[in-house]
């Protein structure tokens, strides 16, 4: 036995190792990082085999391998001595053992290196030195390079055949056609197209002169009837015109799903016509179902009219495989057809949808306030601060609200809305934090509150003046952080929820007179939007009746245009103590109550009832006409409104229709105090 014994590894399409044998030490081969050999091959065992000597001899043992050991092409039963140039295969890994490398490699080889190397043999990864190697340090040699052969753009089989027919059997003939068939069937985008491919195709390889393909509709369900067969194409080499299958053929055909073949026609009942004498019309008639699976699309009906050219059993067979061919082409036909439909619903679903989105989650405007709004919006989506939302009943707080949300990081998480003034104190801790079961009669099971439902998104808790004082010290500390627990429960639970509040109220002067907790308007009011009234920002009325009236007329299908110029100012010069809510209200009344083209001033109605921000006081009796200047007119009117609203800058900022920081300046210039002096 020589000293000197190799492992050459091959996995897949590459060399990858090569492995030195050294008498005296076993070598194990498998999957498992474990081994000697590392062979990763999922058809390889985790330990596949051993290599070991014995009486001066290499022994390859398979360890019980699940695919198996092949030495030389036979399989290992137990031990298997080896000899230099043994192929071992393992799973698609190679293995050839040799005494010297250029055994492995050499010209002389030939077979061995066919069989393991391939066309091409790139150098292994060997794990030996070139002086490990004995010096040989090209062990791979020279290899000869894949020799491109032939080319061809096209298939012959593809196109018509050009070879004298006497040297191709009709068999032949048959299967270049059916293959030709499916391959101009998969690029036809028409049923009727499909048809007159296949009727061309029998005409050419059968003795039908006179056919048609007969199809169902597409929306024919369940079981067919023959009355429901459409002729899609019809073809005829004669002077007469074709005439339609029986019903007595095509129920027999439909029903059996099996071609029929008929000769010496006697009589309608098969053909299903006659001639102006009342002779029979063909000789011979076939009938085959385009079928695909159990469903039944239509029949391919053919007849011979020519004694001397009768349909047989060959042409009977290569229609029914016509009609295969193609009633897989119609039924994936019908299949992209079904998909587009169901594309083109999904996208004006999704138009739909976005549009009811839209109204919900667009503010609808062009005035500066409602710019100014849009701003504060995004400062505040960027933020994970509370927002305190301000603005009269109607202008949209729930709208601003469901802006910052979606367009915050938590925009696809859940928004949860809750009107704090709808329930009373208990309900509103329910709602709030949910309640385990039996914790007050009628609890039957554990509720979940808003704040859980809406944990990882944002809460918006509408009209928060009218929570009570002590939900509103509850509400605090979740605020702050700290956990809560369910009402009649003892488990703490924690969220993580960004609180939008809003309110019409003035919590300042709620908070200063002992209405609402201090501590709790400060942690809200860490971010605030003040939504101006509808009157204030009198550019948006056209915009927003010109947007409910398309909404609408979409809704009712009425056939108006718009309005009248008289209509239109009066939206203008109305104050809105309703806001938008109110527009929205006064625009589907006028919509659905109007008689013209155009909604007129008499299709509006419109409240008496004083805005919000409206002053109580009595209009004085006119005493006549005093001269002052525009400077006086101001300062006396920002004095009232002051004294009326009790000094509270904010609300008279608000009443007056002007920014804090504007009503300071003026304070300052006009010199106003709050004692009057």
């Amino acid at each position: 036995m020589s000293d000197l014994a190799y492992l050459v590894i091959r996995e897949g399409a590459k060399w990858t190792d090569v492995f030195r044998l050294v008498p005296g030490q076993t070598v194990t081969i498998g999957r498992a990082p474990t081994n000697q050999v590392v062979v990763k091959d999922e058809r390889c065992s985790r330990n596949h085999a051993e290599l070991f000597v014995s009486e001066g001899q290499w022994i390859i043992r398979d360890l019980d391998s699940r695919n198996g050991t092949v030495v030389q092409d036979q399989l290992v039963k137990g031990d298997c001595p080896l000899k230099a140039g043994d192929l071992v295969r393992i799973g698609r890994s190679q293995l050839i053992f040799v005494n010297d490398l250029s055994e492995a490699f050499s010209e002389t080889s030939g077979a061995t290196r066919r069989s393991v190397a391939g066309p091409y043999m790139p150098a292994p990864a060997s794990r030996e030195t070139s002086s490990d190697l004995g010096g040989d340090s090209d062990i791979l040699g020279a290899y000869e390079p894949t020799t491109i052969t032939h080319r061809r753009g096209q298939t012959r089989f593809l196109a018509p055949a050009d070879q004298d027919e006497g040297t191709i059997s009709r068999a032949g003939r048959a299967a270049a056609y059916l293959c030709r068939l499916a391959f101009e069937l998969a690029k036809v985008p028409t049923a009727q197209q499909m048809a007159e491919l296949a009727l061309a195709g029998v005409f050419d390889s059968t003795q039908a002169d006179t056919g048609a393909v007969l199809l169902l509709p597409p929306e024919v369900k369940g079981a067919v009837d023959a009355a429901s067969l459409e002729v899609v194409a019809s073809r005829t080499t004669t002077d007469q015109r074709y005439h339609q299958v029986s019903t007595f053929l095509a129920r027999t055909v439909l029903r059996e799903q099996e071609a029929v073949l008929a000769r010496n026609v006697m009589g309608d009942s098969v053909l299903g016509s006659r001639d102006s004498k009342g002779e029979i019309l063909a000789t011979s008639v076939i009938c085959a179902p385009v079928r695909h699976g159990q469903s039944v699309l239509g029949v391919i009906h053919l007849y011979s009219t020519n004694p001397e050219r009768a349909l047989d059993p060959e042409d009977l067979e290569f229609t029914l495989a016509v009609a295969d061919t193609l009633a897989v082409a119609v039924t994936n036909l019908n299949r992209r057809e079904e998909l587009a439909q169901n594309l083109l619903l999904i996208r004006n679903e999704n138009v739909e949808l976005r549009e009811r989105l839209g109204v919900q989650s667009e503010i609808i405007g062009r005035s500066a306030q409602l710019r100014q709004v849009t701003e504060e919006i995004a400062r505040a989506a960027a933020s994970k601060a509370t927002v305190l939302i301000r603005g009269e009943s109607g202008v949209g707080k729930e709208l601003v609200a469901r802006a910052v949300h979606f367009s915050s990081s938590r925009g696809k998480k859940a928004f949860v809305c809750l009107n704090c003034a709808a329930l009373s104190e208990d309900l509103l801790a329910s709602e709030l934090f949910g309640h385990e079961k039996g914790a007050f009669t009628g609890a039957t099971d554990r509720k979940i509150g808003k704040f859980e439902a809406a944990d990882g998104g944002t809460l918006m808790l509408d009209e928060i003046g009218e929570m009570s004082p002590n939900i509103q010290a509850k509400f605090l500390r979740v605020l702050e952080g700290h956990p809560f627990e369910r009402v009649g429960g003892s488990k703490p639970v924690k969220v993580d929820v960004r609180v939008i509040a809003a309110t019409n109220r003035d919590l300042e002067k709620d908070a200063g007179e002992g209405r609402f907790r201090r501590d709790l308007f400060f942690r809200l009011r860490v971010l605030e939007i003040l939504v101006p009234a509808l009157r204030k920002r009198p550019d948006d009325i056209p915009v927003l009746a010109n947007y409910f009236l398309e909404k609408f007329r979409t809704e009712t299908g009425r056939k108006i245009r718009g309005y009248t110029p008289r209509a239109m100012e009066q939206l203008i010069a109305y104050r809105w103590p309703g806001n938008v809510r109110e527009l929205r209200n006064v625009v589907e009344r006028a919509v659905v109550l109007c008689t013209g083209q155009y909604i007129d001033q008499g299709d509006l109605l419109l409240s008496n009832l004083a805005t919000a921000g409206d002053t109580m006081q009595p209009t004085p009796v006119d005493q006549g006409f005093r001269v002052c200047s525009l400077a006086d007119m101001e300062r006396n009117h920002i004095d009232a409104t002051l004294r009326h609203t009790g000094w509270n800058k904010s609300r008279t900022a608000g009443i007056l229709g002007i920014e804090r920081s504007t009503l300071d300046r003026k304070i300052r210039r006009y010199r106003l105090t709050e004692n009057g002096a």
